[in-house]
């Protein structure tokens, strides 16, 4: 990703409802916020609670003017489903990076027959030529034992590819935590750095270690 800690960087954060798209992009500008940018943030959440599209464009910099994200000027696509990042990632820069969830999530538009599935939405996202990182959140979620850590584990998989330390970014999640959930604390810590592992796993040249 080519963008400087004196530049906007936009970033955009897509799924489906009850994935915790919106609190991640919450915890990602308050993060932006705490290394002292200027942040502007907006979702569009069409039917959440029903496994709906949910998007959210958070900008930051020294001073962002507006919320709204235009095509191809995206640094960072954060895709919490494969296919949902398949259909925004028109929105990358040639030079963007897509973190991708790849654990085939079927929303209901899907399941009633109205859209069909993608086949696969990494390989068509690659043929164009688009840098993808993709893995499989949910896995990483189980194997912590809670299905709700996936959204930490991708906030942990983004965490190398901002222009402020992985570690603001650690502390903003565990901030949100620590008033009302003390107790998952440390489950969420697991998960940030499970996801970071991930994320410089598959992101890795072919053959390296």
């Amino acid at each position: 990703m080519s963008t400087t800690a004196d530049a906007i960087t936009n970033l955009l954060v897509c799924g489906i409802g009850g994935q915790g798209v919106m609190t991640a992009a919450e915890i990602l500008a308050a993060a932006a916020i705490a290394v002292g940018f200027d942040v502007k943030k907006t979702e569009v959440a069409g039917m959440a609670q029903r496994g709906g599209v949910v998007t959210s464009h958070v900008r930051f910099g020294p001073k962002v003017l507006s919320p709204q994200i235009d095509a191809g000027s995206v640094h960072l696509l954060l895709g919490f489903e494969a296919a949902e990042a398949l259909r925004w990632s028109h929105y990358l820069r040639p030079d963007g990076l897509a973190l991708v969830n790849d654990a085939r999530i079927v929303p209901p538009i899907v399941e009633t027959g109205l859209y069909a599935y993608p086949s696969d939405p990494i390989a068509k996202m690659q043929a164009h030529g688009l840098h993808v990182i993709a893995f499989d959140a949910m896995k990483i979620a189980r194997e912590l034992g809670d299905l709700r850590l996936g959204n930490t584990v991708m906030l942990g998989a983004v965490a190398d590819h901002l222009p402020f330390p992985a570690e603001v970014l650690r502390e903003a999640v565990l901030q949100r935590f620590a008033a009302k959930k003390p107790h998952l604390l440390e489950a969420n810590r697991q998960a940030f750095e499970a996801g970071r592992a991930a994320a410089r796993r598959e992101g890795a040249p072919k053959g390296a270690l």
